[in-house]
């Protein structure tokens, strides 16, 4: 293939995941700028090793190697981001009660509200650990299949079902935690 139809066709395939890449990467990374970075890295090991690529599932192809140039990045950096604990998060004996996320309407004062979950939603995502937060952003912010992010995660699929699950519930405290926390100091 000549070197310019290979970059075409890699232009072709990655450039639509340059957002997902991103997401990813911010997650992991914890801001912007070092996002940016992985990202970059990514793409760059991504084109190197393009002819590598043997079909199928593009965007978890990239996605894994994202996933890869950020523990490379984290390693260089000496950064605590990537600390993956074995255990789950301390029970807080209580029990959760089911929540149902329901529609808001589109009114000013609802987007508003959605605007400042949203943010409660990326604070309390922040404290989760690692592996909870890369599965959760790749389920539910980048809608991958069980088996796409096993692969990206590099984990067999009843840990990413395990994992998924105990980030919910980890997360679903944390947010319980603090709206009772904001209920107690009349926020």
């Amino acid at each position: 293939m000549a070197p310019d139809d290979r970059k075409r066709r890699f232009e072709l395939l990655a450039l639509p995941h340059l957002d997902a890449a991103y997401n990813l990467a911010r997650w992991l990374a914890g801001n912007g700028a070092d996002a940016e970075d992985v990202v970059q890295d990514a793409y760059l090991r991504a084109f190197r090793y393009f002819d590598a690529w043997q079909g199928g599932n593009f965007r978890v192809w990239l996605l894994t190697i994202v996933r890869n140039s950020f523990m490379t990045w984290a390693k260089e950096n000496r950064t605590p981001r990537m600390v993956f604990r074995s255990e789950s998060p301390a029970d807080d004996g209580g029990e959760i009660a089911d929540i149902v996320w329901g529609h808001q309407p589109r009114d000013p004062e609802s987007l508003l509200l959605e605007s400042i979950d949203s943010q409660t939603l990326t604070r309390l995502m922040e404290r989760l650990p690692a592996e909870y937060r890369e599965v959760l952003l790749l389920r539910e912010v980048e809608d991958l299949s069980y088996k796409e992010i096993a692969t990206v995660v590099s984990v067999p699929i009843g840990t990413v079902m395990s994992r998924l699950a105990r980030a919910r519930l980890a997360l679903r405290r944390l947010w319980l935690s603090n709206e009772s926390r904001e209920a107690a100091h009349g926020v």
